[in-house]
């Protein structure tokens, strides 16, 4: 059977930031193959779906636009899933959507001109690649880059998880921790500030972990000071992913200090009841966190905290669902990312039996999220008349939207300007209003 040439390709990255790094990676492999990139999936010969498999919804997602490209595709067009649902569903893949002709793991992004070589080969059958993590992690080759999207790249430090919390599928997904070496992501910061990145924000499944296969102690802040020293053209390094339990002092000491690293602390907690945190399989010393996030704020009065929580796990009560609330109250976060449970298959969770009934999940979001609104809106008023740095994202109809350092990109609040100003510049600004999630500022 002959095929037809593949010579163009489109990428599609769904789910996290984590996901864009490989799909950035991807994109640079096929292109120094002497594959073009091209930006309408109907125009190109190839179109690769970078997929997200983490919870119920993101895999009804990624399902849907497969099947979506699978129905819409021309003869002589090709379709691959790579990612995370690829790695989690494997073979089931090849049933669930039809007219799929490819699928990689998520860790083997690297391998994708092969998968695209393969598909030029005669033959009909779809082509799955799925080597054992095991055979990834010995094999020495690449497994992370960055990305650099506007004036902000992500930089992955690591990749897979050793942690068992119960509700999650990354180990399951990702396999083992694997840490990337220092000089590896300095070289990517190194090139990141070549191409203009105002922030590097770095990521991982659990960013604190970080080094801990390599031997080190405190690798985080031995990457954070190295970093700091290396690329300070680079204005802000962002830290995400966190875990409860790190050891902390080291992280303080350089989020004070005067250096790049931004006062911005990242730390999932899922929730505040100990109990709840046991059964989770969490972290579940709630004076640490109160003495830690203490210390972060003594230290530095102004760092933005945020966090996540899981509402309605498995034998959740309205007990100690208040916990929640009253923890949440008396923390005052700046952002609080809230999630229903999801009853996931091959997690430890699933033995459990989902006791939580989906509208007393509903209800208790919206309690919980009416709460951080309030918290949120008396935080931003308390930034008014005091002034801010902010990355300029977006211009049009006469305003510019941009990020302080208390701003992750697509999950936190924005700064709003009423002038047009350049995409990418830093710029100071004076803080003159208080919305529930963003700022409204003037250029000083």
């Amino acid at each position: 059977m002959t095929k037809r040439p593949i010579k163009t390709f489109y990428i599609e990255s769904l789910g996290c930031a984590k996901n864009s790094v490989d799909s950035r990676s991807m994109a640079e492999l096929l292109d120094m193959a002497g594959y073009e990139e091209c930006f309408q999936a109907e125009e190109s010969d190839l179109i690769i779906v970078n997929t997200c498999g983490f919870i119920q919804p993101a895999k009804e997602e990624s399902l849907q636009v497969l099947r979506d490209y699978a129905q819409e595709k021309r003869p002589g067009q090709y379709l691959v899933a790579a990612g995370c649902l690829g790695e989690r569903e494997k073979q089931q893949l090849a049933a669930q959507v039809e007219g799929l002709d490819a699928a990689l793991g998520t860790r083997r992004w690297s391998e994708i001109v092969a998968v695209v070589e393969k598909l030029r080969q005669p033959g009909d059958s779809p082509y799955f690649y799925f080597p054992p993590t095991k055979q990834i992690i010995e094999s020495g080759e690449p497994i992370v880059r960055a990305a650099l999207e506007g004036s902000s790249a992500y930089l992955k430090i690591a990749d897979g998880c050793d942690r068992g919390c119960a509700f999650c599928a990354i180990p399951l997904i990702k396999g083992p921790m694997f840490s990337r070496p220092i000089p590896e992501i300095l070289a990517d910061a190194q090139a990141l500030a070549e191409a203009g990145a105002k922030e590097v924000i770095l990521i991982a499944q659990d960013t604190t972990t970080y080094g801990r296969d390599l031997g080190m102690k405190d690798g985080l802040a031995a990457l954070l000071g190295e970093l700091a020293v290396t690329v300070p053209e680079i204005p802000w390094v962002r830290v995400m992913y966190t875990f409860p339990g790190m050891h902390a002092e080291p992280l303080i000491e350089l989020m004070a200090a005067d250096n790049n690293i931004l006062p911005y602390l990242d730390i999932p907690l899922q929730h505040a009841h100990p109990d709840v945190l046991k059964r989770m399989q969490r972290p579940s010393d709630m004076k640490w966190v109160r003495d830690t996030l203490g210390k972060f704020r003594q230290a530095i009065p102004e760092v933005a905290l945020r966090t996540t929580f899981i509402v309605g796990f498995p034998g959740e009560t309205e007990a100690e669902f208040q916990e929640l609330l009253d923890f949440t109250a008396e923390m005052r976060f700046d952002h609080v990312g809230i999630f229903p449970y999801y009853h996931e298959a091959d997690t430890p969770a699933f033995a459990l039996e989902d006791t939580i009934p989906q509208e007393v999940k509903d209800e208790r979001i919206q309690r919980l999220a009416a709460l951080q609104e309030e918290i949120s809106h008396a935080n931003n008023e308390a930034w008014i008349g005091r002034e801010l740095d902010v990355l300029i994202e977006g211009t049009g109809d006469g305003i510019s939207v941009g990020r302080s350092f208390r701003d992750a990109p697509e999950i936190d609040g924005l700064v709003l300007l009423d002038e047009v100003l350049t995409e990418g510049e830093l710029t100071r600004v004076r803080v003159t209003g208080a919305l529930t999630h963003d700022l409204m500022a003037e250029r000083k």
